[in-house]
């Protein structure tokens, strides 16, 4: 089998141009973020907010001028950008809905409380028919159903069913509330009404791989949290879907120099393996990554490539943690060079940079200093904050 060679080096390269992490920003502005998305295919949410939400965080690293109002208005004025199901919850491109026609179709056959929900549904989209948008509160279902970690009210329980069978989707956020409104007048109805994309479970399996791949860059045909939420991808059939993606030279075999594993990238990102193998010289970037983005769904492939392990201990004991609650890691150049803990706090207005943990092997020089301090003076004004407050570094 064919493969391309790269050193380690190169192999970092090439994963960080894929992500736009190195080098000039070629995601620019709103028109960027779509880019991006579309290039990832989804983009993990997650409500917590230290210092952004985890969405945020992914595009202020890699969107050359991405401010937080551009998101919201690609999701919820534009309409371009939809929170669905993909990576666990995500947020993707409009048009991919008929793609998760199965996702929907599978929560119609079978979800929890089923029977309540049923009992209730006609009406709730009755309500928000005549009133518009609600959320939980809004709906006074009080009687508790088993959910998915614990009990909950049919109220919340009816609204997040309808809305993983497609009949809702979120119109928009106030904080960490959903507000529900009917897909049918949000959604074109030539995403609505369009046919199963993939019919054959094989075409698929084989679309969201390639998804993944794209979202990642560079993985191995190993269990992996990039898999997370492709349901009934095993590891045979996992094989399959790889075998049958290099006969088609959808992917292409990649061998790093220093791993006895086999990488695969997309057939279409040839031009940028061959850009690394030109041994360019790059600009190099500071930039915060967020504790979910894309690059990191596969921990153990970051460790493998770029030498760097990455938990995010949010929900690890207090003393258990080796860090701290909500840490980003620090990328320089093509390599990690630590850690770092920061909250913005908006009542003071400032940044507060609690701590700074550099790796092993990494010298604070002057430089790197200088590129650290620009870093946290962009995240400073991408919060829209007045100054940065250091704690401990």
């Amino acid at each position: 089998m064919d493969y391309i060679t790269l050193s380690n080096k190169q192999a970092r390269q090439f994963i960080l141009l894929k992500q736009g992490l190195l080098g000039d920003y070629k995601f620019i502005g709103k028109e960027g973020v779509l880019e991006f998305v579309r290039q990832a295919g989804c983009i993990q949410y997650d409500p917590i907010d230290v210092c952004g939400k985890n969405a945020d965080l992914v595009l202020q690293s890699r969107v050359k001028g991405f401010k937080k109002d551009m998101l919201y208005e690609l999701l919820y004025r534009d309409r371009l950008l939809i929170d669905y199901f993909d990576k666990n919850l995500s947020i993707m491109e409009t048009k991919d809905w008929p793609y998760f026609e199965r996702i929907r179709e599978a929560y119609r056959r079978s979800s929890r409380g089923q029977e309540e929900v049923g009992k209730v549904a006609d009406n709730i989209k009755a309500i928000i028919k005549e009133k518009g948008p609600v959320c939980s509160k809004d709906i006074d279902l009080d009687a508790k159903v088993d959910w998915y970690w614990s009990e909950t009210k049919l109220s919340r329980a009816a609204l997040e069913t309808l809305y993983f069978r497609g009949d809702l989707i979120i119109h928009h956020k106030k904080g960490t509330m959903k507000y529900y409104a009917l897909a049918e007048d949000f959604i074109p109805k030539v995403y609505l009404e369009a046919e199963e994309p993939f019919p054959e479970d094989m075409e698929f399996f084989k679309w969201r791989v390639l998804r993944r791949i794209s979202a990642v860059g560079l993985l191995w045909n190993k269990p992996s949290d990039a898999w997370l939420a492709i349901w009934d991808l095993k590891a045979d059939l996992r094989k399959k879907v790889f075998e049958e993606l290099l006969i088609e030279e959808k992917i292409m075999s990649v061998h790093v120099e220093g791993s006895k594993d086999t990488f695969y990238c997309l057939t279409e990102d040839k031009n940028i393996l061959e850009q690394v193998l030109s041994q360019p010289k790059l600009k190099k970037r500071t930039e915060l990554i967020a504790p979910l983005d894309s690059f990191l769904w596969d921990r153990k492939l970051i460790k493998e490539i770029f030498g760097f392990e990455y938990k995010w201990e949010i929900y690890t004991p207090v003393h258990q943690r080796n860090y701290g609650y909500y840490v980003l890691p620090i990328l320089s150049g093509d390599r990690f060079i630590g850690r770092i803990e920061a909250v913005a706090d908006r009542k003071e207005n400032v940044l507060n940079v609690k701590k700074m943990w550099l790796e092993q092997d990494i010298s604070l020089t002057k430089g790197m200093k200088q590129n650290i301090d620009r870093c946290l003076r962009r995240f400073m004004k991408f919060h829209e904050l007045e100054d940065i407050k250091l704690e401990e570094l």
